[in-house]
Order: structure tokens, then C-alpha cells, then sequence
């Protein structure tokens, strides 16, 4: 069973930078995982933001590229979302989800369909 809780959301004006961090447990680092952040707003769905599997390859929405980067802890129990230069369209529910036995080449890593476990979400505001 795979448990994700995210935390590190906030407010911040346009232009600052966040890092929530999500926390994973019953995932194994050696296995092969997917991991992704989604964003929903009152006045979208969900979508996809950015995309880590565990052999580091990345993916990214078109609107974050250049600004928000994905990482994970060395023991791969917490996936980082870095968010630098903040817009006020950034405001939103971020939620982190995963699914195991994947890589970037068995997932289309933007339909949240796919994916297994999914956490709370954290609360961001950017204001301007």
C-alpha cells in the first residue's frame, strides 16, 4: 500500500518560489515508479505538472517548463516540485500521485487515470 502526503504549500506573491515537498512511504526507490504532481482549480480539471520516474526521466506541462523542476530524496521517500517565479495562473491544489511498475516509456504521464495512489494536496495561492 502506497501513502503520499503533501505538505510545504502556501501563499506567495507572483514571482516568489515554493517547494512542497510529498512524502512517500511504501514505495521502494529500486522498483520501478512513477511519480507525478497534478494541479486542480475551481476553474479547470486536474491536470498533469510535472512527472519523475525512477530512472529520472522528467516531464513537464508547457506552462511550468523552465521554472518548475522535480526531484527526489536519495532514498526516494519525498518527491520535491521546486517552483521558481510564481504566477498568479499557478494557483491551485497540488496533489501528488503514483504508481508502481512504471517508466516513462510504459505510461502517458499526463492522464491521472493511470495512476495508482494519490495524496491530499497542498494548497497554493500566488497573488499578484
Amino acid at each position: 500500500q502506497v501513502y503520499l502526503v503533501e505538505s510545504g504549500g502556501g501563499s506567495v506573491q507572483a514571482g516568489g518560489s515554493l517547494r512542497p515537498p510529498c512524502a512517500a512511504s511504501g514505495l521502494t526507490y529500486n522498483r520501478r515508479d512513477c511519480l507525478a504532481w497534478f494541479r486542480q482549480t475551481p476553474q479547470k480539471e486536474r491536470e498533469a505538472v510535472a512527472f519523475l520516474d525512477s530512472d529520472g526521466n522528467s516531464k513537464y506541462t508547457d506552462s511550468v517548463k523552465g521554472r518548475f523542476t522535480v526531484s527526489r530524496d536519495s532514498a526516494g521517500e519525498i518527491l520535491y516540485i521546486e517552483m521558481k517565479n510564481l504566477k498568479t495562473e499557478d494557483t491551485g491544489m497540488y496533489y501528488c500521485a503514483a504508481r508502481e511498475r512504471c517508466t516513462i516509456a510504459t505510461i502517458t504521464w499526463f492522464q491521472e487515470a493511470l495512476y495508482e495512489s494519490w495524496g491530499q494536496g497542498t494548497q497554493v495561492t500566488v497573488s499578484s
